[in-house]
């Protein structure tokens, strides 16, 4: 790193020290959106559940329908 500022430096540092740290997926590494989903899905859904999200959520539709005028 010839000619690199104190900055950059730092910077650099933070990145590799970051990624010690908190080892992510690596960039080279893809999921699919499907796979994601369907990984993200039931969790979603057994929060939703667990929580009351399925009355808060026809709360909020009765609400809009009813702006709409409908």
């Amino acid at each position: 790193m010839a000619g690199s500022t104190a900055a950059t430096r730092t910077v650099e540092r933070v990145r590799v020290l970051t990624a010690a740290v908190l080892p992510g997926p690596r960039r080279d590494s893809t999921r699919h959106p499907l796979v994601a989903a369907a990984m993200a899905v039931p969790v979603a859904l057994l929060l939703a559940v667990a929580c009351g999200g399925w009355h808060a959520m026809a709360v909020q539709a009765s609400s809009v329908a009813g702006l709409m005028g409908r």
